[in-house]
């Protein structure tokens, strides 16, 4: 997941102020998922949670574009949540 959204969502959170704010916002959804069922923020219950994000993402058919080619000023919701994943992943030490 890291490979294919996050390192690129990441990177333009980085430059583009509105990607930021959303992934930031995702990254709380995140946290308040997890924090209600009473998970940590930690490596384990982050990819659960990503995983959960792309198997929605697969029975709702969407497909990820090639990173690289993404406007992600107009990024998807599933791209968005699943770079706040990764953010949190990154933050908390667990890559």
């Amino acid at each position: 997941m890291l490979n294919q959204v996050g390192a690129e969502g990441l990177d333009a959170a980085q430059r583009i102020p509105g990607v930021m704010a959303a992934v930031d916002q995702h990254a709380a959804a995140v946290r308040e998922s997890l924090a209600a069922e009473d998970l940590a923020l930690a490596a384990v219950p982050l990819a659960g949670y990503g995983s959960s994000v792309v198997a929605a993402a697969t029975r709702m058919g969407w497909q990820p574009p090639e990173p690289s080619r993404t406007d992600w000023s107009r990024a998807h919701w599933f791209q968005l949540r699943l770079t706040a994943v990764c953010a949190l992943a990154v933050t908390h030490g667990c890559v």
